[in-house]
């Protein structure tokens, strides 16, 4: 993997890592009992490292099909990711989804889980249809989302809940930086 494509997916999945730990604080801020850590930091890593996965596989597949147009695809694509981390959501009912994830079994948890992770998805087409290699995003998001879930569980108590949607903030702001610099690189002809 170049260089450039290892600079482009850390930026890219840094801003998943900061997503998943607001997610997590939020969980731990409901009152997920400590004994349900452990299980929701795996099925939380699970979704916010497998809608990547997802979008990875699927981004390869139209990238190699747009040729040289899959760069600027990406870019709009990430930039759009950032955006809705961005927009302001409804916290009553976000607040009501997280309380579902935390004590929801069976399929429930699959479409809670779904719900929540359509920006992974996103970012992971982005990162397709730049032909990211699929282990780099596999094992990095996987590692990263456990992480950062069992850190914003622990905290999530702790934490205001100003400053963990300035962190959904900054992961937009970033995401969106990244595709301002893929379209420069594009423009520039240093990007596929």
């Amino acid at each position: 993997m170049s260089l450039g494509h290892t600079l482009v997916t850390l930026a890219v999945l840094v801003p998943l890592a900061l997503d998943t730990f607001v997610l997590a604080a939020a969980l731990g801020l409901a009152g997920l009992e400590e004994a349900r850590r452990v299980r929701t930091s795996a099925t939380l890593a699970a979704f916010e490292a497998g809608m990547p996965i997802v979008g990875v596989l699927a981004g390869r597949g139209l990238g190699s099909a747009l040729g040289q147009f899959a760069g600027y695809t990406a870019a709009v694509v990430i930039g759009l990711a950032g955006v809705l981390l961005l927009r302001p959501g409804d916290e009553d009912r976000e607040r009501a989804r997280l309380e579902l994830l935390a004590h929801a079994r069976g399929l429930a948890v699959i479409d809670l889980g779904l719900s929540i992770s359509m920006d992974e998805l996103a970012v992971g087409f982005g990162l397709g249809l730049l032909q990211v290699p699929l282990i780099f995003v596999v094992v990095y998001l996987g590692v990263q989302a456990f992480v950062a879930a069992q850190l914003g569980l622990w905290l999530g108590a702790r934490l205001q809940a100003e400053l963990r949607e300035g962190a959904e903030w900054v992961a937009g702001g970033i995401l969106i930086i990244v595709a301002i610099a893929l379209l420069a690189l594009k423009v520039m002809g240093k990007q596929r």
